[in-house]
């Protein structure tokens, strides 16, 4: 996200920010950076697999994003903070899920996504919960980009997803597809918008200009998606 928001230089800087900060205990505030009014980021750093190194051998290495970065700014500096992080183990991704105790799954309609899901479950979130409380906020398609009245990638992630028992529970609105939805879809008579969000050409174009897709395309179809997010996030869950 450092990069596709334009802060390049933050990013390769002389100064690994993310070693100062979570391992040495720095002040965050001196490296966060304003991408627009309202909107901070505390940048990645082009070393950070050398931090997560560091944080291995550290006493209390799991909690540093917490004590060193959340605790002193949520509720004091920002009413929000969201962790970006990839969905691999490691020390990095156990700071994130400590740090936030709730998580937002995306899923793309790629080679593997029947499992990717059970596995994200059983190999991070039922092995954190030994440890602390962690919610799953939402599990959300993303990059959906074809059809679904046909047997692709997109149909199947879909119908996974909107077959589970907790599906009310963590699928949003803008993905949610009850039985009588298929049936429609089958029978082309569906009506409602494609559900998931969606491939838009603004969405890369936004991260190539290093902005989000909010400033630069206003009118991109995704935006209302996004805002459930947002919501989702706000209210700790998915309330229907």
């Amino acid at each position: 996200m450092t990069r596709q928001l334009g802060f390049e230089d933050a990013f390769a800087s002389d100064t690994n920010h993310t070693q100062r900060v979570l391992v040495d205990g720095g002040d965050p505030t001196e490296y966060t950076e304003t991408v627009v009014d309202g909107l901070d980021l505390f940048p990645a750093h082009t070393e950070l697999e050398s931090v997560e190194n560091e944080l291995r051998n550290a006493t209390m290495g799991s909690a540093r994003l917490r004590k060193h970065l959340v605790d002193p700014l949520l509720g004091e500096e920002y009413e929000y903070i969201v962790v970006d992080c990839p969905a691999n183990r490691g020390k990095l991704n156990d700071n994130a899920m400590y740090a936030t105790q709730n998580i937002i799954i995306p899923l793309k309609p790629e080679s593997g996504y029947e499992s990717g899901l059970s596995n994200t479950i059983q190999r991070l979130v039922e092995e954190a919960r030994e440890y602390f409380e962690l919610d799953i906020l939402a599990v959300t398609p993303t990059a959906l980009n074809g059809r679904i009245d046909q047997d692709t990638r997109d149909r199947g992630l879909l119908e996974q997803l909107n077959s589970l028992d907790i599906a009310d529970d963590i699928v949003p609105s803008y993905a949610r597809i009850t039985e009588a939805d298929w049936e429609a879809i089958d029978a082309g008579e569906y009506e409602g918008d494609l559900p998931g969000i969606r491939f838009r050409g603004a969405i890369d174009a936004a991260h190539d200009a290093g902005l989000p897709v909010r400033d630069y395309d206003e009118s991109c179809d995704q935006l209302e998606n996004y805002a459930e997010l947002a919501q989702i996030v706000e209210q700790g869950g998915i309330d229907r």
